[in-house]
């Protein structure tokens, strides 16, 4: 009898790099940029960083702020790492030590910039085309002089809808960034692709494109089937399998009563884990017996360290058997769906969590 405790993670950077690999033939006449932020989506900067700068000699990086720059910087010496929040007082110093580009999105932190200028960087400007968060809007950039806008060395703007291929905005975007381009900045490269902006096309990904969740595996292009391999597979051990009664309750506040006698599988994981507390009653697991997958309902509220599942149809299961959460047959997409939020916040969330145990795949 085997008795595990802790539930697994793996992480198969051989997949990630094939991924990368791929984006970068799709977008062939574009830089490729790998969007690391959020620890690499919660799967490991520094890892991540070091896989695709020696394995695929990436030399481009994006982070959301100036500390996660710094936490690879000894991974990738001589790349150059863009910081998406920009600067400001509480970063500035990490910028200096890090030889890091800042983002600059407003005419506040431009501003910032210029009284606080580091030698050798030219910083990004971030224009807004459609989407209405971070960016210069046109009356900004109309009051830049010949001299403000020489101190850039990039322009990049970002898609509001580019998992919507037929979408209206991506067209209303793309304009509006070629003219603005064209109208301020000239000369200067551009970058408007994320993942999702890849698969629209060349027209979009222009001089530089940020590969970040098609590349962790995600699929940025609902509206066809996912190119991408799977990166992420998870799984965790069975506790406990029980009979449960006809008429009997399950977990906490008893949301499930069991309509006839069922049997029960506690698995070793919950939404301490970053698995979604939606899941409960919805969602399902797998399990492998005698060279077949069978599907498990989540029953009962999930709690912070275990599921309980129905498991009355699944062949063989013991004790110590592992529950599979997932893997190629069952995606991040997937999980994102049935719990009513997407893939990306899935990953987030399972990948910071530091109760598994981490198993790199071809590291």
């Amino acid at each position: 009898m085997h008795i595990f405790t802790r539930p697994i993670l793996e992480i198969n950077l051989f997949n990630l790099l094939e991924n990368f690999n791929q984006l970068t033939k799709l977008a062939k006449n574009s830089i490729p940029a790998a969007v690391i932020k959020d620890d690499a989506y919660g799967l490991g900067a520094e890892i991540v960083a070091k896989t695709l700068y020696k394995k695929a000699n990436c030399r481009h990086f994006f982070v959301a702020h100036a500390i996660e720059g710094e936490r690879i910087r000894n991974k990738v010496p001589d790349a150059q790492i863009f910081v998406l929040q920009g600067i400001g007082e509480d970063s500035l110093a990490c910028f200096e030590q890090n030889h890091l580009i800042p983002v600059i999105s407003s005419p506040q932190m431009f501003e910032f910039w210029k009284v606080h200028k580091i030698s050798g960087i030219k910083p990004v400007i971030h224009i807004e085309t459609g989407l209405n968060r971070l960016g210069f809007r046109e009356w900004d950039l109309e009051k830049l002089s010949a001299d403000d806008i020489k101190e850039f060395s990039m322009v990049m703007s970002h898609l509001a809808c580019g998992d919507e291929k037929d979408h209206f905005m991506n067209k209303h975007q793309l304009e509006n960034f070629n003219r603005l381009k064209q109208k301020y900045f000239p000369l200067l490269p551009a970058s408007l692709a994320a993942s999702d902006g890849v698969f629209l096309g060349q027209d979009f990904q222009q001089d530089m494109v940020r590969l970040g969740a098609a590349m962790y595996g995600l699929n940025t292009a609902p509206y066809r089937e996912n190119q991408m391999k799977n990166v992420i597979y998870l799984k965790a051990p069975v506790l406990q399998i029980e009979d449960l009664p006809q008429g009997e309750f399950v977990g906490y506040s008893a949301t499930y009563r069991a309509n006839s006698n069922r049997k029960i599988a506690i698995i070793s994981i919950g939404y301490g884990d970053g698995i979604p507390r939606s899941l409960s009653n919805v969602g399902k697991v797998f399990f492998k017996s005698k060279n077949q997958l069978f599907e498990a309902r989540i029953i009962g509220r999930i709690s912070m360290d275990n599921i309980i599942c129905d498991v009355t149809n699944v062949e063989d299961l013991n004790v110590g058997d592992w529950c599979y959460l997932l893997d190629d047959f069952y995606t991040l997409d997937d999980m994102g769906r049935d719990a009513g939020t997407i893939g990306y916040e899935i990953v987030s969330r399972i990948g910071k969590n530091t109760r598994y145990i981490r198993h790199y795949i071809n590291e």
